[in-house]
């Protein structure tokens, strides 16, 4: 077996999920100029070009490819065996990588990562926002974190929320000074604040019920963001009507900060999942965080439970 071949494998996965040179050196550690002569020396053991190289994009060549599809799930299932037998006498460690939409990191993320710090401190949780989907083996990440509707039947789900309600929110001083809307028809004559989807570029169209019939809505309005946090900060300013999932506005429409309007219009959408490959299930560092995610996840409905008993006595 070539030693030196074999050790300079990883740098050309990086390069291929990175799509260029300085960009896999950023995420290795290293200088461009080492992953270029990684790169060369694997090109020149093999007798073949791996990457296509123009000064604006790197890509695989037909060899480059094809090694890409043996080397990366072979050295994926390497890490995993090696994270496995770490864990035997010890806890478990290493880097998990977590691909989540910007809405999945405050409503599931953040709690299960805040926790294993204290837990799993072996543990390192790099988290991607990213608003598209992605292949995840192909991106080299551990599992992905979407709605349940967007997730490949071919991979295992964990739910990690329960459904939530997609709702239109604005600030009491927007509706004092526009009053409410009476209808969906009625939001043509608002300030609505888009939404643009990053990897199409095309405004997000509203997605609404009315009268039991789903209604598709295209809005208009003087704000367009790319991310629901920023949708919040702008309906609290009294800059329009926002279409975001209730969980991210709770706590301002509970203080009076944001009030619902069109109540009756709002969707339900099935709630986030965590989801990954089947072969992945067994590799501690994940398993530590649906464990982790599981414990959560049961301690919030005890409290519900409490709080709705209490609720229902009064």
């Amino acid at each position: 077996m070539d030693r030196d071949l074999l050790s300079h494998l990883p740098v050309i996965i990086a390069v291929a999920r990175r799509g260029g040179f300085a960009l896999a050196a950023a995420e290795l550690g290293m200088s461009p100029s080492a992953v270029s002569h990684a790169v060369r020396l694997v090109e020149e053991r093999i007798g073949q070009p791996l990457f296509a190289r123009t000064t604006r994009s790197v890509s695989l060549t037909e060899a480059g490819k094809a090694l890409v599809e043996t080397a990366a799930p072979a050295l994926q299932d390497i890490a995993e065996r090696m994270d496995r037998i770490r864990s035997v006498k010890g806890k478990p460690s290493g880097l998990l990588r977590i691909n989540a939409s910007n809405i999945a990191i405050p409503l599931a993320v953040t709690p299960v990562v805040a926790a294993m710090a204290e837990r799993y401190p072996d543990i390192t949780v790099e988290i991607f926002a990213d608003q598209g989907l992605v292949d995840i083996v192909g991106e080299g990440f551990d599992a992905g974190i979407r709605l349940g509707e967007m997730i490949a039947q071919d991979m295992v789900a964990i739910r990690l929320t329960q459904p939530f309600k997609a709702v239109i929110v604005a600030s009491p001083a927007y509706i004092g000074r526009h009053g409410r809307p009476r209808s969906v028809a009625d939001l043509a004559n608002h300030n609505c604040i888009g939404y643009r989807l990053v990897r199409s570029g095309a405004l997000y169209r509203w997605d609404l019920t009315w009268d039991g019939k789903d209604v598709v809505m295209e809005t208009s309005g003087t704000a367009v963001v790319t991310d629901s946090l920023a949708a919040i900060d702008l309906a609290l300013a009294g800059v329009g009507l926002a279409y975001m999932f209730e969980p991210l506005a709770r706590a301002d429409l509970a203080a009076g900060r944001l009030v619902q309007v069109l109540p009756q219009s709002a969707i339900e959408e099935p709630g986030l999942f965590l989801y990954f490959p089947r072969r992945a299930a067994m590799a501690p560092k994940l398993r530590a965080f649906i464990d982790t995610a599981n414990e959560i996840g049961r301690a919030s409905s005890r409290t519900s439970g409490r709080k709705n008993t209490g609720e229902m006595g009064r």
